[in-house]
């Protein structure tokens, strides 16, 4: 495909406005993640902590993920986003404030990563929805991806420059850095002009809209395969937070090499989106194909004998992540409903982002007790595992078959 069948929802000035905002403030967000794995790290030099610290960050996600679907699905998902960035920048501005102080503390920052969670669980339906209303309904597969494109190409720069800068300026310069970021998103965010969105019918008030989704979802076999392969591929493989700190000071001798191979890893991430957006649709193989490379490039990178090495397995990691995301997205967003996309984003976030709590915490033991190695591969292995599973499934069962009853 050309690059202009790529990167035709840029047609759009909505489009264009949004995502060039996202990217600027995305950069600073990647930034602070970083920045605070690292400050973790250093304090406690346990990948345990690590594991806490982005439990407490996802944990809003998975107590309110699906109602701030529902919340989304009935408010105008623009000023919903102006707010809940407005929210991220003072969490941002108030961690630089205290660490420039030196009060920052394990439990400060816990505290701290609970607050952006909260901000980020009714941010992510409302900011994906908006994505949706930014294209005509025949872009949206493709806004989906370029969405993801985006959020996994700002990983490449922000981890860099957080490994760059963390040694001659500290952490709290590079959470200033990221709360200043947020100004680039805002002023998008108010320049999109609202009447040229393509904006979906609001959901009626009332009723029992998270339970209506979890029905739609359990009614078609393929969509309720798809989840469940999200579900155990988040909760396990998608901790590199927790598990590249600790393989980075452990295997490879300098806990920087967390940043960089994380934006290697990115840079796979960034083709891999790019490749989903040239598609026209997204397809069911493509999905478990992506999950097959994942399986293999973790491993790969978990036994590099160097951090130089590691960057090998990085590239089709990250290609393998970015496509998995993209073409689930794509594969959900098409059958969906209009009225019914928040809540389906919501939970496609709350199976990819609430389930860390779970998968974070689990993974910092695995590293601290079984190696960094094993936190980072045992993932890759239960991914293939149920990858398997449903692939059984989907070929055994009748396509006649009931669907589950919620």
């Amino acid at each position: 495909m050309g690059s202009s069948q790529t990167f035709r929802s840029l047609q759009n000035r909505n489009a264009r406005l949004f995502f060039g905002g996202l990217l600027v403030s995305n950069v600073g967000a990647w930034l602070q993640s970083t920045a605070m794995s690292i400050l973790v790290y250093r304090l406690t030099g346990k990948a345990t902590d690590l594991g806490i610290t982005v439990a407490m960050q996802f944990l809003p996600m998975l107590i309110f993920g699906a109602w701030a679907g529902a919340v989304a699905d009935r408010r105008d998902k623009r000023r919903m986003c102006l707010l809940m960035q407005s929210l991220m920048t003072a969490q941002a501005l108030l961690l630089a404030a205290l660490d420039f102080a030196g009060l920052v503390t394990v439990p400060v920052v816990y505290v701290l990563a609970l607050l952006l969670g909260f901000a980020n669980a009714f941010d992510n339906p409302a900011r994906r929805g908006l994505v949706v209303e930014l294209v005509p309904p025949d872009d949206i597969s493709n806004a989906m991806a370029l969405n993801t494109a985006v959020m996994t190409g700002s990983r490449i720069f922000g981890p860099a420059l957080a490994a760059a800068l963390v040694g001659p300026l500290g952490t709290a310069w590079l959470f200033a850095i990221n709360g200043v970021s947020f100004v680039a998103v805002l002023a998008s965010l108010m320049m999109i002009n609202s009447a040229t969105l393509f904006s979906s019918p609001k959901a009626a008030r009332g009723g029992t809209p998270v339970r209506d989704a979890l029905r739609f979802v359990a009614s078609s076999r393929q969509l309720l395969s798809l989840h469940i392969v999200l579900v155990v591929v988040s909760t396990f493989a998608f901790n590199y937070s927790v598990s590249l700190p600790k393989l980075s000071a452990v295997r490879w001798g300098d806990d920087r090499w967390f940043g960089w191979v994380l934006s290697v890893l990115s840079i796979g991430s960034v083709a891999g989106s790019l490749y989903s957006a040239s598609r026209k649709e997204a397809s069911l193989k493509l999905f478990f194909g992506s999950v097959v490379v994942l399986g293999i490039s973790g491993p790969i990178v978990a036994w590099a004998p160097s951090g130089w090495l590691a960057f090998v397995g990085a590239v089709p990691l990250g290609i393998g992540g970015a496509i998995f995301l993209s073409s689930f997205n794509g594969l959900v967003q098409q059958q969906s409903p209009a009225d019914m996309r928040g809540r389906l984003l919501a939970l496609s976030a709350v199976a990819f982002l609430g389930s860390t709590p779970i998968g974070g915490p689990v993974t910092g033991l695995i590293a601290d007790w079984a190696g960094p190695e094993w936190s980072l591969a045992y993932g890759s292995l239960l991914s293939l595992a149920i990858l398997a599973i449903v692939v059984y499934f989907l070929k055994t069962t009748s396509p006649n078959s009931k669907p589950l009853v919620l």
